[in-house]
């Protein structure tokens, strides 16, 4: 897709024809993302393959991968995280067409060897100022994980004993940060 020099909206971004790239809109510009590895994948993966299998007996939510989120009108930004936690009462209508509207309760991001720490900071801010509670960046290549709150500095994980604990925003959810890696 060729870089545009006027803003795209969330509606026309959704009738992209397809190709075989991935977008986000920030602002109204179009950030194209690259294919991911295959450590990337297998991370995204394991961590829904635990979030799903927990909620299936806890139902308080929906987990999803790489859906869009509309975090802002006017102009537009969509962002896709890895995984996505959105609570019951929020979830859209089994119809609805679309980007979600709103942020997602929980973000998990897994970085890709060309993320810059920048481009990483910033979307994590956004997602923090746009109402996201939780905002989680795994590193798979240094097996650590990093959470991001609106209240809190951010805690720094490893793997080994450290567990992931979610559980401000999915009630009794935590894992080991070994059982993500694996």
């Amino acid at each position: 897709m060729p870089e545009t020099t006027h803003l795209v909206t969330a509606d026309e971004l959704e009738r992209f024809p397809p190709d075989d790239h991935r977008y986000e809109l920030v602002d109204g510009r179009i950030i194209p993302m690259s294919p991911v590895s295959f450590q990337h994948g297998k991370v995204v993966l394991q961590l829904g393959f635990l979030l799903s299998r927990y909620l299936q007996s806890r139902p308080v939510g929906v987990v999803v991968t790489e859906v869009g989120f509309t975090l802002a009108f006017g102009p537009d930004t969509v962002r896709a995280p890895d995984i996505a936690f959105i609570r019951n009462d929020r979830v859209p209508s089994p119809n609805a067409r679309g980007f979600v509207t709103g942020p997602p309760d929980l973000a998990i991001e897994v970085l890709s060897p060309d993320d810059r720490p920048a481009d990483v900071r910033a979307k994590v801010d956004e997602y923090l100022a746009r109402g996201v509670a939780l905002v989680v960046v795994i590193d798979p290549d240094q097996k650590t994980v990093r959470t991001h709150g609106p209240s809190a500095p951010p805690a720094t994980l490893r793997a080994g004993e450290d567990r992931l604990d979610l559980s401000n925003v999915i009630p009794g959810f935590s894992c080991s940060l070994r059982e993500i890696f694996e």
